[in-house]
């Protein structure tokens, strides 16, 4: 049997787990992680021109209401991280505060979020960053080609060495924050110093009409207003990547609650200042709107050729790292549900590779799964927003369901390790479920059926295992392991503790 000292150093023995990944993960890294995925630099990079589009300049004070509506859901992520602080996040705390086939339909729809935003994200560099870098004209042929090879170093990366991909993140991370204050007060201070700046173009609607602005819109389309919600939906995400490399941070209960708080409250001021002066910056938003690289456009004409460049190199770093994480958090995810044997190969996916201590197998089949990915949506003429659509609904079903978790369950959660809601719970929670309703009403214009052929397609894809998983092994079998399961195990071999005591066998 474990002894208390050991299951108290462990800290894994009571959820059934034994320890197979180092925990090297401190405060800083575990920030990094959060705030690299969320990564401002990529979410606005990517999202600003449809919003021009769509909602015209005013669209940007969207992104309060998004922040403190995301910050909400980060704030009961962080409860149950407390709680339940495992690999796999959302398919864990489901599986074991509900029941294992919820947690699984959970699992799954993460994971193909997390399979679609890699795409979303590397495709962002090869779209809107490297052209004007490097002046040439982007086509979906070049753009699928350079983002197949960002996926592939992301990768190998991943797959070789956690630690070399923390430091890589962290390193990239510090260059986000720098680069980004250092860009918005450059922005600032060049557009004051130089006359550019037209604080009134922030309350411009561009070329959309201000009749029918903030009407909630018809059962198959939305105002112009809501659809600026984006922005912030899909920059403001994956804050939770943090809550997945769980096992591999020191006290995660306190680290990991924190570290996903921080981000979101860092990234949201920050990101607010840094849309407030591109916008303030834009001259013509119409014609801005026009461009495919409308960002970069502003930062290279206010701040000139050199500048402007450079700058967009420290961009490039940030959304390198966005990817990175992404990618390290999905075979994280991947390598999790094949432990519990509840994953399609999971034979190969739940080993941890004795050379490089990684998930290797599951980082290898997350990178072929992103290839997929590209290869169904590069060929599309809207295949930028088509990807950050659809990385915008998966993670809003995600976030909606594990709250709809923590009510139902509120009352019977297991003690917290280290963070709890307290007097805030009432408040946080009431925000959280009006802004992810309003949020999931936005998917029902019409713009979005491509995301949601997406999404219908996975599910069928996950509903076939599913059933196979029901017939072949029942209903009853599909347990999370737990204490006793790894006690037995250990009885019956004290030399090798199991990745996984339980579940389907």
């Amino acid at each position: 049997m474990t002894t208390p000292g050991e299951r108290g150093a462990n800290g894994l023995s009571e959820f059934g787990y034994a320890q197979e990944m180092k925990r090297e993960l401190g405060w800083y890294t575990s920030f990094a992680v959060a705030f690299g995925f969320v990564s401002i630099a990529t979410g606005i990079f990517t999202a600003y021109g449809s919003v021009l589009s769509s909602s015209g300049p005013m669209g940007i004070w969207t992104w309060p209401v998004v922040v403190i509506g995301q910050l909400c859901v980060a704030l009961i992520f962080g409860a149950l991280a407390a709680r339940i602080p495992v690999s796999g996040y959302a398919y864990q705390w489901i599986s074991r505060l509900a029941n294992p086939i919820l947690g699984w339909i959970m699992g799954w729809v993460s994971f193909t979020f997390l399979g679609v935003v890699v795409v979303a994200v590397d495709y962002t560099i090869a779209a809107t960053i490297l052209p004007v870098l490097f002046q040439y004209q982007g086509t979906n042929e070049n753009a699928w080609a350079i983002t197949a090879i960002v996926l592939l170093l992301q990768a190998i990366l991943v797959a070789l060495s956690t630690r070399a991909t923390q430091r890589v993140n962290n390193v990239a991370v510090t260059i986000q924050l720098i680069g980004m204050v250092s860009l918005t007060v450059l922005l600032f201070v060049v557009g004051g110093v130089t006359g550019q700046l037209d604080f009134s173009t922030l309350f411009s609607t561009g070329d959309i009409p201000r009749e029918g602005y903030f009407a909630p819109g018809g059962l198959t389309s939305v105002g112009p207003w809501a659809l600026g919600f984006l922005l912030g939906a899909f920059t403001i995400v994956g804050f939770e990547s943090a809550a997945n490399l769980a096992e591999e941070t020191k006290n995660p209960a306190r680290v990991v609650p924190k570290a996903m708080a921080q981000a979101v409250v860092g990234l949201g001021v920050l990101g607010m200042l840094f849309l407030v002066a591109v916008t303030a910056l834009a001259g013509d938003p119409v014609a801005l709107a026009q461009s495919d690289t409308p960002v970069a456009d502003v930062i290279a004409r206010v701040l000139g050729s050199y500048v402007g460049k450079a700058l967009l190199v420290l961009v490039v770093v940030s959304i390198f790292s966005c990817g990175l994480v992404i990618s390290l958090s999905g075979a994280r995810l991947v390598w999790a549900m094949a432990r519990d044997k509840r994953f399609p190969a999971w034979q190969l996916l739940n080993k941890i590779n004795g050379s490089t201590g990684t998930p290797m197998n599951a980082s290898v089949f997350m990178f072929v799964v992103a290839q997929i990915v590209l290869a169904l949506f590069a060929r599309s003429t809207q295949a930028l927003f088509s990807l950050f659509s659809a990385a915008t609904l998966l993670p809003a079903l995600i976030y909606a369901a594990t709250v709809a978790l923590y009510i139902a369950k509120r009352k019977s959660l297991p003690p917290s390790k280290g963070f709890e809601l307290g007097r805030l719970e009432i408040p946080v929670l009431v925000l959280a479920v009006v802004w992810l309703a309003y949020e999931l009403l936005i998917f029902r214009d019409a713009s979005f059926a491509e995301p949601w052929l997406y999404l219908l397609v996975m599910f069928a894809i996950g509903a076939v295992y599913l059933v196979y998983l029901l017939v072949r092994h029942g209903a009853k079998s599909l347990t999370m392991p737990d204490l006793h399961d790894i006690d037995k195990a250990l009885d019956t071999d004290p030399h090798q503790a199991p990745s996984s005591a339980g579940g389907n066998q």
